[in-house]
């Protein structure tokens, strides 16, 4: 019964991706990954590399931990309502947001200095998935995928901050270490890519009552067959004649 329900992909897919993570951690630990190997390093060529590996390094225990959790059930909820298109937004956002993060300048918002800088991290994959699926459900204007929509909200509503520069709400006395241009670049592709497949896959389904003049009693069978097998029930009922007070003038005149 659960194989009807859910999605093989909507559990295999997630454990793929959970466990690339954490070997590529592990990897990170045994020194395989040390320095910015393996990093996104913004407008050098030594940095196109992390577009593909940077979704599979942290920088420590949390980092990993904090990003296991919502890859697991955003991708869950990708395959799961959106298997037609998953693939696509999964690896195309993958690549097309660290592409865009690679493209961004790594420039202090406040001072306009050049930041080297090496980002790792599967956030910004987080970021793809969360605004696929709020802008996908809202674009098809479906009421099941609406639901994703509101559920995402609900529990990573919070990622919009994530957005700005750390450095917007706090007083640092160093630069952040985290990315939110990473984070943007997610949100911006993520929302693009619900747009772009907003007719695939599921469509909203239609009742009978949304479209005008819906009904017509003649091709109601059971109504017809109904007035066929009960034609008493459809005579002209004696109805009592309404009363005019013009015929109880000779009446009121005696009192």
């Amino acid at each position: 019964m659960i194989k009807n329900i859910v999605h093989k992909r909507a559990v295999i897919v997630p454990a793929i991706m959970i466990a690339a993570m954490w070997f590529g951690f592990l990897l990170q630990s045994l020194g395989f990954f040390s320095s910015c190997f393996g990093a996104i390093i913004p407008l050098l060529p030594e940095g196109l590399f992390g577009i593909i590996t940077s979704p599979l390094l942290h920088g420590n225990i949390d980092h990993i931990v904090s990003n296991s959790i919502p890859i697991i059930f955003l991708l869950f909820l990708l395959y799961q309502f959106y298997p037609e298109v998953a693939h696509k937004v999964f690896l195309l956002g993958w690549i097309s947001s660290g592409f865009l993060l690679w493209i961004l300048p790594p420039i202090d918002i406040f001072t306009g200095e050049y930041l080297y800088t090496c980002t790792i991290g599967a956030s910004g994959v987080v970021y793809v998935l969360a605004f696929f699926l709020f802008f996908a459900g809202v674009f098809r204007w479906n009421m099941k995928l609406l639901t994703i929509s509101l559920l995402v909200v609900l529990y990573y509503g919070s990622l919009i901050w994530g957005m700005f520069p750390e450095e917007l709400f706090y007083t640092m006395n160093e630069p952040s270490k985290i990315s939110w241009q990473a984070h943007l670049s997610g949100a911006v592709i993520g929302s693009i890519m619900a747009f772009i497949f907003k007719k695939s896959g599921e469509k909203k389904k239609k009742f009978i009552w949304e479209f005008p003049n819906y009904y017509s009693e003649k091709d109601d069978k059971l109504w017809q067959e109904y007035k066929e097998n009960n034609p008493d029930d459809f005579l002209d009922l004696p109805y009592k004649k309404r009363d005019d007070i013009w015929d109880h003038l000779d009446e009121l005149r005696k009192k």
